[in-house]
């Protein structure tokens, strides 16, 4: 588009303080012609840019005028940087709005915004863990979002696959996976991208709150979600050392309640079932001695019971 292109020329003029045609050309990829046109449209619009014929002669910013196309502070600029030039899969949309953001700042920002742009590297791949695979639908969805339309969704949940269309609010990454919060006839849901089989993106404008705050939805839907993850909770006894491998094992759903005599850590755990808290605790073997519930002992006995049917007179007596 000619707007994008006069604003990309604009802001290598600041960087540059002095271009030809040919070199805004070569760095905007078109024409020289079409550089030179412009570079015209430009000064015709009131911008004090002017050419200066002869040697070493080139278009300017005159009396070395500038245009802050950002209204960035130097600290909100490294702030920026930090967070968007740190990713390993930085899009190449992402990469193209830093760098003309760089030439958008004031020259007195620009190494330090750079510099804070290479400063950290955000590896999202856990050790031993395979590249995050793309989400399907995300581009299509963020379309939807920012153009407010309605889509309909073909998905499959806990009843079974329905067809259903919807009002797209916005989009959640949450750890392996992304969300839709939407508006529906029965009120706010929210849909897992991976569970999406069909969509199509409509021309039927989208309903949307004007006091629509996106990060309390998303606060309440974790809250509720969580809740749920824990509606069975244990009291156990283990070493300190644990208490770390434990925590990675429970997250949030992990709680310490004390020190015993003994040196033991006293720790409450959560789970959705019983048997979830028992699987999750079943590894540890005897180093992880479960107080209460009941039901938590008894599916941690089953669990050895079955273990012991399959695995019993396996390499003999130790």
């Amino acid at each position: 588009m000619r707007a994008d292109r006069l604003v990309a020329t604009l802001l290598l003029m600041q960087a540059r303080g002095r271009v030809t045609a040919a070199e805004v050309a070569d760095e905007l990829e078109v024409s020289v012609a079409t550089a030179r046109r412009d570079l015209e449209a430009l000064s015709t619009a009131g911008i004090p840019v002017y050419p200066q014929p002869g040697r070493g002669g080139g278009w300017s910013l005159v009396g070395g005028a500038r245009t802050d196309l950002t209204g960035l502070t130097a600290s909100e600029a490294q702030a920026l940087f930090l967070l968007v030039g740190s990713s390993s899969d930085r899009s190449a949309d992402a990469t193209s709005a830093l760098r003309k953001l760089v030439r958008a700042l004031p020259a007195t920002f620009r190494a330090e915004a750079e510099a804070a742009g290479r400063a950290v590297l955000v590896d999202p791949v856990g050790w031993g863990s395979s590249a995050r695979a793309r989400q399907p639908w995300v581009e299509e969805l963020q379309g939807a979002v920012v153009r407010r339309r309605q889509v309909t969704l073909v998905y499959s949940g806990r009843g079974g696959e329905s067809e259903r269309t919807v009002d797209p609010w916005a989009l959640v990454d949450k750890g392996e996976h992304w969300y839709l919060v939407a508006g529906t006839p029965a009120g706010r849901r929210t849909f897992r991208l991976d569970r999406i089989l069909g969509l199509a993106v409509l021309d039927a404008a989208a309903a949307r709150p004007d006091d629509l705050d996106v990060a309390g939805i998303w606060e309440s839907v974790v809250d509720e979600v969580e809740e749920r993850r824990s509606r069975v909770t244990a009291t156990v006894l283990t070493t300190p050392f644990l208490v770390r491998v434990l925590r990675s094992q429970f997250g949030r759903h992990l709680t310490v309640l004390g020190t015993d005599a003994d040196g033991r850590v006293r720790l409450e755990v959560g789970s959705h079932t019983a048997r979830s808290v028992a699987e999750h605790l079943a590894g540890f073997g005897s180093a992880v001695e479960v107080l209460e519930p009941a039901s938590v002992r008894v599916e941690l006995a089953v669990l050895g019971a079955e273990l012991v049917g399959l695995y019993e007179g396996v390499g003999g007596p130790r």
